[in-house]
């Protein structure tokens, strides 16, 4: 393939057309020319494919992020990426858009689930196995947000204004790591601006850094509707525009070159990159894209719930884990994560999943029935009301009032759509209304709440009165991506057993309204839960031989578009896990969260697991690991603070955090997560890397290759037994601490770990690099990474407090290595 002879026959009008999407998921062909379209999507837990980012044909939903980076195991990681190539295969998809590789900065930040770890260097470890992975199939995989995207709020305007050596030792090495160890062929950017320039229209950004310093060659695209200009991003460096159709190249593309703004060999630069693109990924042999597939593997099955155990760490245990199955009479199981399976978080990363297994269903499946198993909620932990299922009945009208003909019509399995790609050609996506009705029944006497949320304007009834009224006095909130409104609740009494409609008039946005081009509803009800359900919850323990408590949060929380309000778990869980406690000392909490909760309760339960958002095999990955039929294999990849306060994010100045008048500011520079609790001098809660196992390891005989740092860097050599009755798995991590720093430096940094699996009594030897660079700081004044000469010490540690070794070298001469 020649692809200057390409772009020599391609007219400027043809390039230009390449550089933006065709819709929400493809890009532009030039038949003429034989250039194909490729599909791209999302993403980092699944291969969702085409069409609404609810329902649709179904997908594997693998573990969320912060899962991945608790496993503290790139293998895994390359084996996920594999398997989610394999699935965007399924969907006809050439591109995908993962993976997700920000900084926990404050462990508040609605997309933390997404997110590997606090730290760059476990990042990066993991985000380059997971593309060599996908790569590694014939998938190109896109690494995202670039850069400063470590929070929702304000995210689409947000200047984050963080200092050269902050980005450069912080939040460029996975971005970095992917380009020069990984070779990603597609980075996209982010939302926020970055020093007061968005982030897509950044030359040194885009273009000195990625390109120039790194020698990156693949497309940079926006993220959707996050491209903001014409000549500013292609000059840039912005590559492709999503989504189509375009609203800044094209035409106005064309025009800016005939003006003089846009050279033309900006653009044939540009188009070349998208032909390079659709040539690694083998569009040009093969430009079949044929129907979204439903295909559920079992060695995908296999692989979440391998993975689910893995990322699950065991925060406290006072010998009541692994349960005995022919010990235990009966099991309380409670909690409002205990029947609902909560297998990821919200937002783009959340896909239509083959099936879910609720914990409640995954400890009746390993118990098989020999033991009895006692279950109430007692409590709730939803931000919005637990939606509606279906039946669902929609019907379309080609107006926005709702009049003239039915035109088109569909049922949904659930009260809930988010319509990005056209819904009838009789229909004019910008400009329609529809009719959304269904049944409700009573499960009990009380107050129903019922809950309706639009990107678009809404009515909502029930039977026939009108309970909510958002249809012209509509107010932007934090739902869709802040794109619609926050819910609408009206309370209806009803008795057990009584049934009523309940219909939602919607139309689309109109002129003003948040992203008009976002459709979406949502209707929630439920009888909202109180102190009688905690007490039920109680009598439930208090007869049981164990109790369960599944806690946290869920996807309306841990979500795109929104920050959370605080680390404390939503609703009356503390509540409910102190009057549990209270009749069953042998309580259990296991946490379902997409980042750090406070736990004002945890010196008194028995056991404590962080389980995440596991994806589909959530329920019986977790009860492998209780019944002791898994390990616990996580390991924290963020710190847990004492209190919010205690986060490096965390200030007196609000500009800090959540920012101020438009700018966010990392003031704490290169101190985040547990440097900032190190070197400061604060107490984390749970520190960075800490997890506990079912067994016991001892390790001795550590050792360096030399106590200089040769040429060739330096190696160190750890012994680790498993002392315990039971296989497991233990994690070296391995610091680095400067001693003679010509300037201020974290106490210690992460600069390699090995994980290793062991059988009881088996021991393994776990081998460490050092390079020069892993020493090294950066120097913005020279343009260069310096290692000073001096004293450091290979801090080798269980987690960022246990520390079991320390191994002092030196350096003798100044090490430096330049930009470029």
């Amino acid at each position: 393939m020649n692809i200057a002879e390409i772009l020599d026959q391609m007219t400027l009008e043809e390039q230009a057309s390449i550089l933006s999407g065709a819709d929400f998921w493809t890009t532009v062909p030039v038949e003429r020319l034989g250039i194909p379209k490729i599909k791209v999507t999302d993403g980092p837990n699944g291969a969702r494919g085409g069409g609404s980012l609810v329902g649709g044909v179904k997908s594997a939903c693998f573990p969320a992020a912060i899962a991945v980076g608790s496993s503290w195991n790139p293998e895994l990681a390359r084996e996920l990426g594999k398997a989610l190539a394999e699935e965007a295969k399924t969907k006809s998809a050439r591109v995908l858009l993962a993976p997700t590789v920000n900084i926990h900065r404050s462990g508040l930040n609605g997309r933390n689930f997404e997110c590997y770890s606090e730290d760059p260097y476990l990042t990066s470890e993991l985000a380059v196995a997971y593309i060599e992975g996908v790569q590694g199939e014939g998938i190109a995989a896109t690494i995202k947000h670039y850069v400063g995207n470590e929070s929702e709020i304000e995210r689409a305007t947000i200047s984050s204004d963080i200092d050269e050596r902050t980005l450069r030792e912080i939040y460029f090495p996975p971005f970095e790591a992917a380009v020069k160890r990984a070779n990603v062929r597609a980075v996209m950017s982010s939302y926020n601006r970055l020093n007061g320039t968005y982030t897509s229209d950044h030359p040194w950004l885009l273009t000195e850094v990625l390109r120039g310093d790194w020698g990156f060659d693949g497309i940079v695209m926006s993220d959707w509707f996050g491209s903001h200009s014409t000549v500013e991003s292609v000059n840039a460096g912005l590559d492709l525009e999503m989504p189509g159709p375009t609203r800044d190249r094209g035409a106005k593309l064309v025009a800016a070159v005939k003006d003089g703004l846009v050279a033309p060999e900006t653009v044939r630069r540009a188009a070349g990159n998208m032909l390079r693109l659709l040539e690694w990924v083998g569009a040009f042999e093969d430009a079949t894209m044929h129907e979204e597939q439903a295909i559920d593997r079992p060695e995908h099955r296999a692989l979440i719930r391998r993975m689910g155990a893995e990322g699950t760490v065991l925060l406290k245990n006072n010998g009541v884990l692994p349960l005995a199955k022919a010990e235990i009479g009966n099991i309380a199981v409670i909690g409002p994560n205990a029947d609902t399976a909560r297998v990821m978080g919200g937002g783009s990363a959340q896909i239509n999943a083959h099936y879910r297994v609720s914990p409640l269903e995954g400890i009746r499946m390993a118990l098989a029935g020999k033991n009895a198993v006692l279950h109430a909620r007692g409590a709730d932990n939803s931000r919005l009301m637990p939606m509606l299922q279906g039946p669902v009945t929609v019907e379309f009208f080609d107006s926005v009032d709702l009049s003239g003909p039915v035109v088109h019509r569909m049922t949904l399995a659930e009260a809930h759509a988010f319509w990005l790609d056209p819904i009838s050609p009789k229909l004019d996506m910008s400009a329609f209304s529809a009719r959304i009705s269904g049944d409700y029944t009573a499960a009990e006497d009380g107050d129903h709440v019922f809950g309706a949320v639009t990107a678009g304007r809404g009515l909502l009834k029930i039977d026939g009165e009108v309970v909510a009224d958002f249809w012209d006095d509509w107010t932007q909130g934090t739902n869709f991506f802040s794109t619609g409104n926050d819910e609408q609740r009206a309370s209806v009494s009803m008795k057990l057993g009584q049934t009523v409609r309940y219909e939602l008039e919607y139309r689309t946005g109109l002129p003003g309204d948040a992203l008009m081009a976002l459709r979406a509803f949502r209707i929630g009800a439920a009888r909202p839960l109180g102190d009688s359900d905690i007490a039920e919850a109680v009598e439930r323990a208090r007869d049981a031989d164990v109790a369960v408590i599944f806690a946290g949060r869920e996807g309306e929380w841990d979500t795109e578009g929104q920050d959370l309000p605080h680390f404390n778990l939503p609703g009356k869980q503390d509540a409910l896990i102190e009057a549990v406690l209270a009749v069953n000392p042998r309580t259990i909490v296991v946490l379902q969260t997409g980042g750090p909760v406070l736990m004002p309760w945890f010196d008194r339960v028995a056991a404590v697991m962080q389980s995440w958002y596991p994806g589909q095999e959530a329920g019986n990955a977790i009860a492998d690991v209780l019944f002791g039929d898994a390990e616990p294999g996580g390991r924290l990849p963020q710190t847990f603070p004492r209190r919010a306060i205690d986060n490096s994010a965390f200030t007196d100045d609000i500009l800090t955090y959540p920012g101020l008048d438009g700018h966010v500011a990392y003031r704490e520079g290169i101190f985040v997560g547990y440097r900032h609790h190190d070197t400061r001098g604060i107490k984390p809660f749970l520190p960075f890397g800490f997890g506990l196992s079912y067994t016991t390891f001892v390790w001795a005989n550590a050792r360096l290759s030399a106590p200089v740092m040769e040429e060739g860097g330096l190696s160190v050599q750890i012994e680790v037994t498993n002392s315990g009755s039971r296989s497991g798995s233990d994690v070296v991590q391995l610091y680095i601490r400067p001693l003679d720093a010509r300037a201020e430096r974290p106490e210690k940094e992460l600069k390699a770990f090995a994980k290793l699996h062991l059988d009881a009594g088996q021991t393994g030897t776990a081998v460490l690099s050092i390079s020069h660079r892993d020493l090294a700081r950066f120097d913005v004044e020279r343009k260069a990474w310096i290692a000073d000469a001096g004293r450091y010490e290979a801090v080798i540690a269980a987690n960022a407090e246990d520390i079991r070794f320390v191994l002092p070298f030196t350096l003798e001469a100044e090490w430096q290595e330049s930009l470029r």
